[in-house]
């Protein structure tokens, strides 16, 4: 039985340092059979917990974290009946404004989409080796990881990535 065109396509699992181009990336995800594209844009805002944030410096385990990102994009396929999957992070320095993070996720139905790009992307913030730095005027600190959503947590239907 031939493969389907989804099936033919790889999934993306990057880290670069230079700026995501999410037409670029999002453009390739979409395929005939697919009635839905979520994509989720992570970008650097200007403030951090009520002081203005000057840039982000992103740094990472980069073997491990390249390796993570393909776990959760394997539990991502097993679980959500995906067609296609991009997770790409930015490293180095970011301007405000600049995408730090884009997943995007191509299914058949919008439900299975929203759910797969929520689950990446609470995934790969509990698990991937990726640390933030937020400089200031007045100086620089290491931020604090944020709390994922349970889902990320136990993952649909109890199990974990």
């Amino acid at each position: 039985m031939p493969s389907s065109p989804a099936a033919t396509v790889a999934d993306v699992y990057q880290l670069v340092r230079e700026p995501i181009d999410a037409r670029e990336v999002t453009g390739s995800l979409k395929a005939p059979e697919d009635g839905a594209l979520v994509v989720f844009d992570g970008f650097v805002r200007n403030n951090f917990k009520g002081k203005a944030t000057l840039y982000l410096e992103y740094e990472a385990y980069e073997p491990m974290a390249l390796a993570k990102m393909r776990e959760i994009g394997a539990h991502v396929r097993a679980h959500f009946g995906v067609h296609r999957l991009a997770i790409v992070h930015r490293l180095g320095r970011l301007e405000i404004g600049e995408t730090s993070v884009l997943i995007g996720v191509s299914a058949a139905h919008r439900a299975a989409a929203f759910d797969a790009c929520r689950y990446a992307i609470d995934a790969l913030k509990r698990a991937v080796p990726i640390w933030k730095k937020e400089y200031f005027a007045g100086g620089a600190v290491w931020a604090e990881g944020e709390r994922p959503a349970q889902q990320a947590i136990s993952g649909p239907e109890s199990s974990t990535p």
